[in-house]
């Protein structure tokens, strides 16, 4: 071997523990949990309750940062380019990963863009209306929302997540025809709703509980199969549109090339998280159900999902 040929394996050797070392140290300043949304919303609830937990464990704090725009793709996308040195992670969300890739152009792959860590809740949705709207149930709101087509408008959470597709599916099964209105996130949609600014929303579980307690808005159904633990009085959306069914989640993901050891660790945390009985008590408060899965498991559910959504949309664009 020659005297170059020598120093550059001597280099490489020294970059690869380097690396090595580094990711046994790991992690060694603060860390950062994107949160594509506006701050005192759903992901923003789950985000912050996640981080608090894996600041105990690693020893390092995690400081939650709120980038929200365009349905969670703004935010999405910077968690895309970040170093991915293992102090970036996403607190994502079905409708930026599964969704908004198959609607719209985004910069990044849902599934060769990140690397998934794992999905740390679950929740429906509610279907809430301000009181005014003419309408008490979910077959009222379809029965108005057919005969005066487009009069009714509704919030969500930005073009091309969950919140808005939500209610192109719902359109789709039953004729009803509502308008657009993009938020920033699905608190400030939940608020236009309070406010009479726009009529409804297929909003997040977290936003409406409170809401309907306070009877500020109507609570009209909730968007899973079955009813909710924690709205056990409103029917199914289901119920009005068969086979119609709307499930949101939220997992914390990590940029394409974070080195697999510092993954597995952040898994192994999550996974401790999702059997902490205070942890649970906590995601309950605000209606979501904590869960646990492996960053393969997750990464299958994202494709599966994508595969979904992909028909789901065509079947939505053949109905207008």
């Amino acid at each position: 071997m020659n005297i170059m040929l020598k120093i550059g394996a001597s280099a490489a050797a020294v970059l690869l523990a380097g690396a090595a070392h580094a990711q046994d140290n790991w992690p060694t300043k603060p860390i950062t949990f994107i949160v594509p949304y506006a701050p005192g919303g759903y992901t923003d609830s789950v985000g912050r309750i996640t981080a608090k937990y894996v600041e105990a464990k690693l020893g390092q704090p995690v400081v939650v940062e709120n980038r929200g725009g365009a349905g969670g793709i703004v935010g999405t996308e910077l968690v895309a380019s970040a170093k991915p040195d293992g102090y970036t992670f996403c607190v994502c969300s079905s409708g930026a990963v599964s969704i908004a890739p198959v609607a719209q152009k985004v910069s990044y792959d849902p599934v060769e863009s990140f690397v998934p860590v794992s999905i740390v809740s679950t929740t429906p949705q509610v279907v809430i209306a301000h009181p005014s709207v003419p309408a008490n149930d979910m077959a009222e709101l379809v029965e108005y929302g057919k005969a005066h087509r487009g009069e009714l408008n509704y919030g969500s959470s930005g073009i091309g997540g969950l919140m808005h597709y939500s209610v192109e599916l719902f359109e789709s099964k039953t004729g009803a025809d509502f308008t657009h209105v993009p938020f920033q996130g699905g608190a400030p949609a939940t608020a236009a709703v309070v406010s009479g600014e726009v009529h409804l929303s297929f909003t997040n579980m977290s936003d409406a509980i409170p809401q309907i307690e306070a009877g500020t808005v109507k609570g009209l159904a909730v968007t899973s199969a079955e009813r909710s633990e924690y709205l056990p009085d409103l029917p199914s959306a289901s119920e009005v549109a068969p086979g119609f069914e709307a499930i949101s989640w939220n997992g914390i993901m990590a940029p394409a090339g974070t080195p697999e050891p510092i993954v597995g660790r952040m898994a192994g945390i999550l996974a401790e998280m999702a059997a902490d009985p205070a942890v649970k008590e906590s995601m309950a408060k605000i209606g979501a159900t904590l869960v646990s899965t492996t960053p393969q498991e997750y990464r299958d559910r994202i494709a599966a999902e994508v595969e979904q959504w992909t028909e789901v949309l065509k079947q939505i664009e053949a109905s207008k």
